[in-house]
């Protein structure tokens, strides 16, 4: 949510709260992950600096956001932004986004003592659709539980909810939630280029599951005379080793992949995401995670499909040359990366503002 906002922020700060007073000057960098506490004038004199240096080199990014860009042989690679709001859709547009590679519809809804209904979902859907034309829209169903629970949904305490129902295994649970989802979807997609991507897909059987109520929502639809895309692209997530293992075998039944790093280097590595003691073992250039992007990339490929990312890994300075020279084909990020992603996009041989 910080980088999204432009926002600097640094996890794990134990006491933070308890041990900085009001008024108390801090310098956050979020780059280095340090927070500084009363900084002597020599240190806010340097950080100065650095932020008048950021600050221009902004500017040079700034000529890259309308750029289109075209690998050697003609094909195009999208800057897409990952945004959870109609209000954020509306602004990566601003900034240059190519289309959304991952709307996060549980922000829809989170925050609220009941479930929106088919008709709130469609307008936020049709609108973000009509909004970005012909570019691609690509909105990630329900992906609650783990850290994301519903108040109004029971859903019962779990030793490890991120190893339980969340994200599709909780929608397939519960149809009375996913179906209106999914019918709002496919509406909205007569309004634009929209996709539907699935979460956490570890299994043809998963695939299969969703896609059948995607098919009960087409035949309702249908029946009640209401205008719906029943050509809508649906793809899913990969962001399990299991998904990985079987990713050629699932290209060949979907339309897109989207590799979601978060959660991918999370299961491959062992590691909790969000614990501040297990940080310096972070490593989202971990070799083991890098050869499953690059064998999920080439079996999309192979399958004539795209592939996209929508994890952190696409907008880290680090990671976007390798991931171009592995071939993917959009790069999903904040939208205030937007411009920034591009322009290093740029510096990768064989790739041009078109």
């Amino acid at each position: 949510m910080a980088r999204a906002m432009g926002v600097a922020a640094v996890l794990g700060c134990a006491e933070a709260t308890r041990k900085i007073t009001d008024g108390q000057t801090v310098i956050v960098d979020g780059e280095k992950g340090k927070a500084i506490t009363s900084p002597n004038r020599a240190t806010v004199k340097l950080y100065e600096a650095v932020m008048e240096k950021r600050e221009m080199v902004k500017k040079t990014w700034a000529a890259a956001s309308t750029a289109r860009l075209m690998r050697g042989e003609g094909k195009r690679i999208l800057v897409a932004a990952n945004v959870g709001t109609l209000d954020e859709a509306r602004e990566a547009r601003k900034l240059g986004a190519d289309g959304i590679g991952l709307f996060r519809t549980e922000f829809l809804f989170m925050d609220r003592r009941e479930m929106p209904d088919e008709e709130e979902q469609y307008r936020v859907y049709a609108e973000t659709a009509t909004l970005y034309g012909d570019d691609p829209v690509v909105i990630r169903t329900l992906d609650i539980g783990g850290d994301k629970p519903l108040t109004y949904l029971k859903m019962p305490k779990e030793e490890n909810p991120f190893l339980g129902v969340r994200a599709i295994r909780l929608c397939l649970q519960h149809p009375e939630v996913f179906k209106p989802h999914l019918r709002a979807l496919l509406r909205a997609a007569a309004k634009g280029n929209l996709h539907i991507m699935f979460p956490m897909i570890c299994s043809a059987t998963d695939l299969e599951r969703a896609n059948a109520l995607v098919e009960e929502c087409k035949a309702e639809l249908t029946a009640e005379k209401t205008a719906f895309n029943p050509e809508c692209p649906v793809g899913i997530m990969v962001e399990t080793p299991a998904a990985v293992v079987l990713a050629e075998s699932l290209a060949k039944k979907v339309d897109f992949f989207s590799i979601g790093t978060n959660d991918l280097m999370q299961y491959t590595t062992a590691l909790d995401r969000g614990n501040a003691a297990l940080s310096e073992f972070v490593d989202p250039l971990h070799p083991a995670v890098l050869e499953m992007i690059r064998y999920t990339i080439a079996a999309a490929h192979t399958a004539g499909i795209w592939c996209g990312m929508c994890g952190e890994m696409a907008g880290d300075p680090k990671a976007i040359a390798t991931l171009a020279e592995f071939g993917l084909d959009e790069f999903s990020v904040n939208p205030g990366m937007i411009a920034a992603t591009k322009a290093r996009l740029l510096t990768v041989a064989g790739i041009t503002a078109g």
